[in-house]
C-alpha cells in the first residue's frame, strides 16, 4: 500500500501528459466550444495538477497548511492583480468563487495555528471540503455559460455592489447563480481553460491535499 500511495501520482502526472498531447491535437482540429470539452479539459488538468500535489506533499502536517495558506493568498493577490493591473473586473461569479477561496484560506491558516492532530485534520478537512464544494457549484455554472454558443449567453445583468445594496442576499442568490452576460467572457485563458475552469482544478486539488495531510504527523 505505500509503494502504490508514492506511485500512483506519478502515474496520474504522466497520465495528464499524455492527455494534454490530446488537448493539443483537439486545438489543432479547432473544435467547437462545448460545455463537455471544458469539463474534460477541467478532468484532465485537476488529475495533473493533484497528482503534482500529492508528489510535494509536505512530510509535516502544519507545513502543508502553511502551504496552503500560501497559496490561498497568492491566488488572491492574482486575482487582484488582473482586476487592478489588468482592468480585468470579476462578475458576480467570479466574487463568490473568491469568496471560498478566502474561506479555504481562513481554514488554513486556523489549522495552521491550532496545529492539530488527526481528528482536528479531519475537521478541518471537512470545512475546506464544504467551502471548495460551495466555490466549485459557481465554478461550474460559470463553465456551463462561456461554454454556451453566443446567440444563447443571457444579457448582461446589474452590478454585483449594486445587488449588494439593493437585494436580499437570497435574492441575491438566486440572481448570480442565473448567470449574466459578462459572466460567460473569457478575460483569461491558459489550455484551453479559462478562470473559473482553473478555479475548478484548485478547488478538486486542494480538497485531495487536505485530506492528504490527515496522515501527516
Amino acid at each position: 500500500m505505500r509503494q502504490l500511495s508514492f506511485t500512483w501520482p506519478w502515474l496520474g502526472l504522466v497520465l495528464t501528459l499524455v492527455l494534454l498531447g490530446q488537448e493539443i491535437l483537439f486545438r489543432w482540429l479547432g473544435p467547437e466550444p462545448s460545455f463537455p470539452l471544458s469539463l474534460y479539459r477541467v478532468f484532465v488538468m485537476a488529475i495533473g495538477v493533484t497528482s503534482l500535489t500529492l508528489i510535494l506533499l509536505p512530510p509535516w502536517r502544519r507545513l502543508g497548511y502553511l502551504l496552503g495558506f500560501l497559496v490561498c493568498a497568492g491566488l488572491m493577490g492574482w486575482a487582484l492583480w488582473l482586476q487592478y493591473g489588468q482592468g480585468l473586473e470579476p462578475c458576480p461569479l467570479c466574487v463568490f468563487q473568491r469568496i471560498a477561496v478566502c474561506a479555504i484560506g481562513v481554514v488554513f491558516l486556523i489549522a495552521l495555528i491550532h496545529s492539530p492532530r488527526r481528528f482536528g485534520a479531519a475537521v478541518y478537512s471537512v470545512l475546506v471540503l464544504i467551502c471548495a464544494g460551495i466555490g466549485a457549484t459557481f465554478a461550474v455554472r460559470q463553465v456551463w455559460l462561456q461554454a454556451l454558443p453566443k446567440d444563447q449567453v443571457p444579457a448582461c445583468g446589474m452590478g454585483f455592489s449594486y445587488m449588494m445594496e439593493t437585494m436580499p442576499f437570497a435574492d441575491i442568490l438566486d440572481k448570480v447563480f442565473s448567470g449574466s452576460g459578462e459572466c460567460a467572457e473569457k478575460g483569461w485563458e491558459l489550455l484551453g481553460l479559462a478562470i473559473p475552469g482553473w478555479t475548478l482544478v484548485f478547488f478538486i486539488a486542494v480538497t485531495v491535499y487536505t485530506f492528504a495531510l490527515i496522515r501527516r504527523d
